[in-house]
């Protein structure tokens, strides 16, 4: 408990310890940290969601989308570190790579099924309108996918942040993993401070997509599960 109090006075100090002047800020830490994030998850997109959304609106491709990406997701952020020195050398490459990789297979999964699993009926319609195939994607496909579609952005989004801490096992300095890793200057309270800075950093993140997503998602699609949630509800007492 006096570990925990002395990491809420470390929080309140800006990461500063007495007796170790010069040390960098905790505010810049943690922006450093929503930086590397923020490039890692952008790549992340460019390559996930458009390569997932395709693959789920011609139906093929779900060993690719499903399979592969849960193997690729088996790989440990850190093997990933190692293999890439070898190829990119220590620094910030090396970590997007590892992010980059811990990212995409949630994105490009989800993309898939929230594409694929659109009603058939509903396409077959758009279709029988003289919507293109691009138009139906666009206009129909993609909108009613956006909770799932969203719900991997947010899985790869927690992972991501979480896992940008490993930066500093690369020689890579500026992120909160520097206090992570480096007890004996920061101390038990200083790890424990920057652990809680990255929960809080996640939890803001986490919030923030969910409202990206209420605000795509169609009203319709959220009136409706509303009304299947409230009608659920309602049973529960009888079945009981």
């Amino acid at each position: 408990m006096n570990n925990f109090t002395e990491a809420l006075k470390f929080i309140g100090r800006d990461g500063s310890i007495p007796g170790y002047p010069g040390l960098p800020t905790l505010l810049h830490l943690t922006l450093e940290t929503l930086k590397i994030s923020a490039i890692g998850i952008g790549i992340s997109l460019l390559v996930a969601i458009p390569i997932g959304l395709w693959l789920g609106h011609i139906h093929r491709g779900s060993f690719v989308a499903i399979n592969l990406g849960n193997i690729w997701r088996a790989l440990p952020s850190l093997a990933v570190l190692a293999i890439g020195v070898a190829f990119l050398g220590v620094g910030l490459r090396n970590v997007e790579l590892a992010l980059i990789v811990l990212a995409i297979p949630p994105m490009i999964t989800n993309a898939y099924v929230a594409v694929d699993g659109v009603d058939r009926e509903i396409v077959d319609a758009a279709r029988g309108m003289g919507l293109t195939g691009w138009q139906i994607l666009r206009q129909v496909e993609v909108p009613m996918g956006i909770p799932l579609i969203f719900a991997g952005i947010r899985t790869a989004s927690l992972f991501v942040i979480s896992t940008t801490t490993i930066a500093s096992l690369t020689g890579y300095s500026g992120t909160l993993g520097d206090i992570i890793n480096n007890e004996a200057s920061y101390h038990l309270y200083g790890v424990i401070g920057a652990a809680i800075c990255i929960a809080a950093l996640a939890l803001i993140i986490e919030f923030v997509l969910a409202g990206v997503q209420r605000l795509l998602t169609p009203r319709g699609l959220i009136l409706a599960n509303e009304d299947e949630g409230a009608f659920e509800f309602e049973l529960e007492p009888a079945v009981a």
